[in-house]
């Protein structure tokens, strides 16, 4: 390989090369050339510059807990890992934004704006690993959504390398801005397929109330979106979540919390509100009661205190990394919010149809049309034959996403394991729109080469 730049970390060995050639997506196979850690926006810049003379793809590398292999390099690729660029760098508290370079640690960017007064609401379980440009690059949503949207609502500036190695710096964390094409828009989710993003400008806001969790059971499909409709409609939900009995199953195994009802239920919805006054917490305990005698909800448990609150969250939240050991084959999809009813139905008779061998555990962010289907993979079943399996009813399940007018992909990305089915949520023609925008930024097909669509 021809020299890189001078002063640029890189690494060749094969740990590294293993470790820092995947994302959390399993059954693929990582085989990058090298790993290399830039520690300023001018190496990035010089790296593309030297990686287009040399006619070698590069692949951007955040916190890697990516669930679309958007972050593997499986085909000799430069990995350019970005957590060496992990400082934050300024606080505007008049304009109530924090500027930080794209290697900080999403839990590390929370907590630097709470304790100087602020709250940055993007949140999700792998807070403690995912980095804020690989936050940007895939959109991330998580667990807040419902109230506060995804990261795109907080990007108010972007500084980036394009794959032709021009340093961008877009929107310059401006409010009100009509220049023409918002290209930080383009930037945002794009899986690192047009450039590298080295420098987030992002927005915070008020720190919320203390928030009141609820837990409820129900042994019924339809009184999952009864019980979200009798909450949204007297609180500003700060997040609505559901999971099946099986996905509780896992996590209690696995010790990561105890069993809530002394009788399980079907199905659990997470409801938590922002505790502004007693008024709000009876009024809540008064929905229960109604949902109750009506038979929507079996059992329930409301939070005492912060630990409760962290405790329930916990049931949710560690689903992912209780089952992580089964190999699970993932399907993250969604809808609009009006058409919940019939994608759950449908969702479970498709599972119990075409599954029926399979432990299938499912969970999602309900109160925003987002479902994760996570079939885990049996002891006696080689990788190959299972995702083999599993891809068969593929088909099957985006069909009725096609039709329902859902994503295939609602906040995991496309990567490479969604790729061959993007054409069921996007047209031929916007394909071939972003096909042409990719060839504007990245015009040797160096960046990423791969994700997303196959030029």
């Amino acid at each position: 390989m021809a020299t890189m730049i001078e002063g640029l970390e890189t690494r060749t060995d094969e740990e590294s090369l293993k470790t820092y050639g995947k994302d959390w997506t399993k059954h693929f196979t990582p085989k990058p050339k090298a790993i290399v850690f830039p520690k300023t926006t001018e190496q990035v810049r010089d790296l593309v510059l030297w990686a287009r003379k040399n006619k070698t793809a590069l692949v951007p590398s955040g916190g890697r807990t990516g669930l679309s292999a958007a972050a593997y390099a499986t085909n000799g690729e430069v990995v350019v890992s970005l957590e060496k660029m992990n400082k934050i760098l300024e606080l505007n508290t008049l304009d109530q934004t924090i500027r930080c370079e794209a290697g900080v640690i999403t839990e590390q960017l929370q907590k630097y704006a709470w304790d100087n007064g602020y709250y940055y609401p993007i949140d999700f379980a792998a807070r403690g690993s995912s980095q804020i440009g690989g936050n940007v690059a895939t959109n991330a949503g998580g667990i807040k959504v419902i109230r506060y949207g995804l990261t795109r609502q907080w990007v108010m500036g972007l500084k980036v390398v394009t794959g032709s190695g021009e340093i961008l710096n877009l929107n310059k964390s401006l409010v009100k801005n009509a220049t023409g094409y918002d290209l930080r828009q383009l930037f945002i989710g794009s899986e690192g397929t047009l450039g590298i993003i080295t420098e987030v400008t992002l927005a915070v806001t008020r720190q919320p109330k203390e928030p009141v969790v609820l837990l409820l059971g129900t042994d019924d499909l339809n009184s999952i979106m009864e019980i979200y409709t009798a909450y949204r409609n007297s609180f500003n939900l700060l997040a609505y979540e559901m999971f099946t009995d099986v996905a509780l199953k896992y996590v209690t195994a696995q010790g990561h919390g105890t069993a809530p009802f002394a009788t399980p239920t079907k199905y659990y919805v997470l409801v938590e509100i922002e505790k502004e006054t007693e008024e709000q917490l009876e009024k809540a305990l008064e929905i229960f009661s109604e949902l109750s005698e009506k038979g929507r909800v079996l059992d329930g448990t409301v939070s005492q205190s912060p630990k409760q609150v962290t405790d329930l969250w916990k049931l949710r939240e560690n689903i992912t990394e209780a089952t992580s050991h089964k190999q699970p084959y993932k399907n993250d999809v969604s809808v609009r919010v009006s058409r919940v009813p019939e994608f759950l139905i449908e969702m479970s008779d498709i599972i119990k149809k075409e599954h029926p061998d399979f432990e299938v555990v499912w969970f999602g962010h309900v109160g925003d049309g987002n479902l994760h289907i996570n079939i885990l993979k049996p002891d006696g079943l080689s990788s190959d034959d299972f995702v083999k399996k599993c891809k068969q009813v593929d088909r099957v399940m985006f069909n009725m996403i096609e039709r329902l007018e859902g994503s295939v992909s609602a906040e995991h990305g496309v990567g490479l394991v969604k790729k061959a089915f993007l054409s069921s949520t996007r047209s031929e023609a916007e394909i071939s729109l972003m096909k042409e925008i990719k060839k504007v930024f990245d015009p040797d097909q160096i960046i990423n080469p791969g994700k997303i669509f196959d030029l």
